[in-house]
């Protein structure tokens, strides 16, 4: 897991019982979502509503996706999505990582790659992401 002082944002998720398996925990791929929804309300929360990206002419797509599970969420948890992020070259990391709420059990732990294209299908090295987001990238981190 993380250093708690690497986190950039928190957000607080709560398990809905319709994304439960036959087992009565949370389906494996609807951590998928889980992180994505984190990814987008970090975005959002800078001022960058996702939206806008693919009207600036940028359409940030998820490159590769490694992903480890700890222990299962079922209906009623809670959960702290948390994330940070770094820049290599074209490259956008976000380290994604999922806590139980009541006892801070890792839950889900991932590494998400995400590159921006551009509309002809090009990869765009993301300097205008990078400009929106500049507080996070320190010296040396691009």
């Amino acid at each position: 897991m993380m250093d708690q002082d690497k986190y950039f944002f928190t957000l607080e998720i709560a398990v809905r019982d319709y994304e439960l398996d036959s087992e009565g925990i949370v389906n494996n791929a609807i951590y998928l979502h889980y992180l994505e929804h984190t990814r987008h309300a970090f975005v959002t929360q800078e001022g960058i509503p996702f939206g806008s990206l693919t009207s600036d002419g940028l359409i940030p797509v998820v490159r590769r996706l490694e992903i480890d599970y700890y222990t299962p969420l079922r209906s009623g948890d809670v959960m702290v999505s948390k994330l940070w992020i770094e820049r290599k070259g074209p490259r956008f990391i976000f380290y994604q990582d999922i806590f139980r709420k009541k006892d801070g059990a890792p839950v889900v732990n991932a590494v998400v790659t995400i590159v921006c294209m551009e509309k002809d299908g090009r990869i765009n090295r993301g300097d205008e992401l990078v400009a929106r987001l500049d507080k996070y990238f320190g010296n040396g981190n691009g």
